[in-house]
């Protein structure tokens, strides 16, 4: 007979975030935006990235090495999360037969873990797109939490990053403007470390694939695609893999979606839809973000929702919570009800749902005072 081993409780100690510097604003775009772009989405430009998802990985964990004092050395697993890179059946479908650079998630992962020296520590690569973080947290949680003995002066690292910019269709109307590149690094440890203080207790974490209505999203090839350079002009690229988007679709399906696994999550961490304080969904834009908020409403959600984050750096996918997470710091208070919800795999009639449940504890409270009176006080 085995031996049971309870596992400890984590939490979110720490994020670090990477935004390139690169700003694209609407503008740029010209008349291949919808007239009411900005209305329905909120976003006035998006952050574009001339470095590839390992260098733009290793920037958020410089940074949250900076803002938390993180010692590599102590983290014992990780997850990667690559929205951007190609699928496998998709590198299978075009490859270096059609002209196209192919890195694959794998690949991608092991220079990751290469270049910031975490070559033994317990990995996995996955690429869930818009709700890849709920997804890394149920794989950290439930994969690499029981293969590991968390110390209490160690962590896990979550890593979340997208180049989307890279397989954008500029000319698509329904598509150009909606998706920025971006990277997260977010820090989980025991609910009772000392060397990283937990701020955020992880009470539920959920994701699974759903059959949708229709295929949402694929792959193709396109002939003199426009794209965007640094300096803010054009140019045209020959040939291009670049990806479809029913955007419609999805927008209709997303907000259900994630209202569906919100309550079933809720279900399963027994907890009151009434005694949620924060709803902190996928910021794809300001109205699937408002649709959610109706859908929530539904089945009893209150709290306050967050909502207007993708202004200025557009859909990042499975960076978006983190990132709201981040900018929202201080602020936040009691239970956090953080839902996604995406297209499943190119070419299936799938969806993707998520849900992270998170508790401020009684540190974070402390040291959101703190900050509040310093802030005050200057």
């Amino acid at each position: 007979m085995g031996i049971y081993r309870s596992l400890p409780r984590i939490g979110i100690s720490a994020i670090g975030i990477y935004e390139p510097p690169w700003v694209l604003g609407n503008d740029w775009f010209g008349d291949t935006l919808p007239p009411k772009f900005l209305k329905h989405t909120g976003i006035e430009s998006r952050r574009v990235s001339t470095e590839d998802e390992v260098a733009m990985a290793v920037g958020a964990v410089e940074n949250l090495q900076r803002d938390s004092g993180l010692r590599l050395a102590d983290c014992v697993g990780a997850v990667f999360v690559a929205s951007s890179l190609m699928p496998d059946s998709i590198a299978k479908r075009y490859g270096a037969s059609d002209g196209m650079p192919v890195e694959r998630l794998g690949g991608a992962a092991r220079r990751f873990l290469r270049r910031v020296g975490l070559t033994s520590t317990c990995t996995a690569a996955i690429n869930w797109g818009c709700s890849g973080f709920p997804k890394a947290v149920t794989v950290a949680r439930r994969r690499i939490l029981p293969a590991v003995e968390l110390g209490k002066n160690q962590c896990i690292l979550v890593i979340t990053v997208n180049r989307t910019s890279k397989i954008i269709d500029y000319a698509c109307r329904q598509t150009a403007g909606l998706f920025g590149d971006f990277a997260q690094a977010t820090l989980l440890a025991r609910s009772d470390s000392q060397r990283y203080p937990v701020h955020f207790e992880v009470l539920q974490a959920t994701a699974e694939t759903c059959a949708a209505d229709g295929v949402f999203f694929d792959f193709h090839l396109r002939d003199n695609v426009p794209v965007p350079t640094n300096e803010g002009g054009r140019d045209t690229a020959a040939r291009r893999l670049v990806f479809s988007l029913n955007g419609l679709a999805i927008g209709d399906a997303a907000p259900r979606a994630m209202a569906a696994i919100a309550e079933k999550a809720l279900s399963a961490a027994h907890i009151s839809p009434k005694d949620v304080s924060f709803v902190i969904p996928h910021q794809a834009g300001s109205g699937i973000v408002r649709l959610t908020a109706m859908q929530l409403d539904g089945i009893g959600v209150g709290g306050e929702l967050v909502n207007g984050l993708a202004r200025d750096v557009g859909n990042i996918s499975s960076s978006s919570v983190p990132y709201a997470i981040k900018r929202h710091w201080d602020r936040l208070d009691g239970i956090l009800l953080c839902p996604t919800a995406g297209v499943g795999n190119p070419g299936e009639a799938t969806v993707t749902r998520g849900c992270v449940i998170l508790k401020t504890t009684r540190l974070h409270g402390m040291a959101a005072a703190v900050s509040a009176r310093l802030r005050c006080a200057s």
